[in-house]
Parts: C-alpha cells; sequence; structure tokens
C-alpha cells in the first residue's frame, strides 16, 4: 500500500489533507484517485490506513481516516554520529540507518573528512538528506521520521552534543575492544540506547580517539577486516541493535 508522509500536527484538523510533493507524487506518478486506499505516518509513531475522498488538481487530495496500525515494536534507540564519507555515500548511509531502525544521524567534520561545505552548502545538503530519509521511511515502513543534526565540527560534536551514557566509537586502533567484550555488559545491564561514532575514509586522527576517549566513548573492533566507510556503520549498528533491543 502507498505510503505518504503527513506532519503530526496536522493530524488535529478535522479533515487531513495531503499537500505539495507527497500529493504530488500519489495523484501524478501513482495515479491514486478518490477511492483508492492508501496509508499516512507522522514521523513521531503513527501510521493510519486512509481512503482518498477529493483531489485538488495535483497539488492536494484529502482523506478520510479508516483505521490506525499498532505502533511498531520498540527497538534500541541508537544515534548515529557519522563522519561525512565521500561522493553520494552519505546518501548510501542515511537510507540504510533509517532501514536499520537509528533515531538520530548527527553529520560530523573530522580532521580527515573529504568533504567540505560552505553555510549554504551545509544547509542544501541537510534538505537533500531529509528527502532521503523520507522517501527510507517511506519504502520500508518506518513512521518515525530519524532527527537529522546539522553538520558540526568534530570539536563542537563532542563538547556540546548530549549523548547517551553507553557510546561506542568504530575504531582501528590495537586497544579497541572485541563487539562482544563491549556490548554483552551492555546487554546485561539493561541498556536500551546509545550512540556510535564512525570515522571517515583516512581513519580518526590519534588525537580524535584520544578526545573521543576522554568523552566515554569506548573503541569498538569491528574485526580484523578494514571495511568501507559505510559497511562499518552497518554492521556496528545491527550489533547494537542485536545486542541492545529490548526483548
Amino acid at each position: 500500500m502507498p505510503r505518504f508522509y503527513l506532519p503530526a500536527e496536522q493530524w488535529q484538523a478535522s479533515r487531513w489533507e495531503v499537500r505539495g510533493a507527497e500529493a504530488y507524487h500519489a495523484l501524478r506518478v501513482l495515479r491514486l484517485r478518490p477511492g483508492d486506499t492508501c496509508t499516512l505516518f507522522d514521523g513521531q509513531g503513527r501510521a493510519a490506513k486512509v481512503r482518498i475522498v477529493a483531489v485538488d488538481g495535483a497539488s492536494a487530495f484529502q482523506v478520510e481516516a479508516l483505521s490506525l496500525f499498532p505502533p511498531l515494536k520498540a527497538c534500541a534507540e541508537i544515534i548515529l554520529c557519522q563522519a561525512i564519507p565521500k561522493g553520494s555515500n552519505m546518501e548510501l548511509v542515511l537510507q540504510k540507518a533509517v532501514e536499520l531502525g537509528v533515531r538520530r544521524i548527527v553529520p560530523l567534520f573530522t580532521e580527515r573528512t573529504i568533504v567540505r561545505l560552505s553555510g549554504s552548502e551545509s544547509i542544501n545538503k541537510a534538505e537533500k538528506w531529509r528527502r532521503v530519509i523520507l522517501e527510507a521511511c517511506k519504502q520500508c515502513g518506518q513512521d518515525t521520521l530519524p532527527v537529522l543534526d546539522t553538520p558540526r565540527s568534530y570539536a563542537d560534536f563532542l563538547e556540546h552534543v548530549e549523548l547517551p551514557d553507553f557510546k561506542v566509537q568504530a575504531a582501528l586502533v590495537p586497544n579497541a575492544l572485541p563487539m562482544r567484550t563491549a556490548l554483552e555488559p551492555a546487554r546485561e545491564a539493561g541498556v536500551h540506547s546509545a550512540a556510535l561514532l564512525v570515522g571517515p575514509e583516512g581513519d580518526f586522527t590519534p588525537e580524535e580517539y584520544a578526545a573521543a576517549r576522554t568523552r566515554g566513548f569506548l573503541p569498538l573492533s569491528l574485526g580484523s577486516i578494514v571495511l568501507r566507510v559505510e559497511t562499518a556503520a552497518f554492521l556496528a549498528i545491527s550489533a547494537l541493535r542485536y545486542a541492545l533491543d529490548p526483548e
């Protein structure tokens, strides 16, 4: 069933109306008409089956609610703190992070990050990334839109971003802990939230590793094979979900 986004504040209206790009996609691309059913989700965990009752050209359509879907099963609350990779890889990371249930994404500029963005470029890039996140939510059935932070420097991130008590850093340093060693104690303690820090193509600098350790990040080994940035993020998120998801 097609899925469309209707912000939570608009669910309070007497009649729900979908406008803009979401309406255009429904009416012009999918060619939905009055009487057709679809799913609306509010980005905060709610979804409803609805029927289209009226259309306004290609710019809007109104619906009536038929039923609410039960909420999705709760999973671990993971914050992905990701050094921005080059090319379109950040979009891939965002897409798969949504599919894996990440709750928040913090894009970072580290010492070895290749991508550099000016103020306007950063705003435009963030808008594009939000569209990627929305499309991923629509495709995979995720009803909660992850929060996307404005890209920030590594130093600013470590100093100002509020994070869960349990924090791990994908690490290539000799003292990195095996995943089981790092995650099993958290699982046994009933931890259900975590921050994951993933570096750029050239890895973190020694100074950045030291700064993260000071902030409480545990260096986490992802094995003996050196992984691409996006692969490291997917593996670490999956491991955290396995260890920290509520039963």
